[in-house]
């Protein structure tokens, strides 16, 4: 199977950038909450990438706090993936949050209020 050249950047990108919010997070403390990479999608043309985040572990309000401190440190964390990066250019960052991790969390909420019953359980009663 062949591999698409973006496809190995965005799994590139995800592993330094992840590495990148360790010293993002040393220069702003009040980032908080346990900040993941989830996905890195960069365009074809290498010009942008968008950045899937996933902030665990705080308020809604924190969480908002600190997803505004990762946006402003966008040019940041590009200078600094220039130059972990030996490449033309490096694509501008767009940070979004990755709301799967709660959506996740909110369904196996839903499943376990779900009973189960097998068919030879129903077959004696009626409704």
């Amino acid at each position: 199977m062949k591999v698409s050249r973006t496809s190995r950047l965005n799994g590139e990108y995800q592993k330094e950038i992840s590495a990148i919010l360790r010293k993002v997070k040393d220069r702003n403390p009040e980032l908080k909450g346990l900040v993941s990479v989830t996905e890195v999608d960069v365009a074809p043309d290498l010009k942008t990438a968008y950045v899937y985040v996933s902030i665990y572990g705080v308020g809604e309000a924190e969480l908002k706090r600190s997803f505004e401190i990762l946006q402003n440190n966008a040019g940041f964390i590009r200078r600094e993936l220039a130059q972990v990066m030996r490449m033309r250019t490096v694509p501008a960052l767009t940070f979004r949050t990755d709301g799967s991790m709660s959506y996740g969390a909110k369904m196996d909420e839903l499943f376990k209020g779900l009973t189960y019953s097998t068919p030879e359980e129903t077959d004696g009663k009626e409704d």
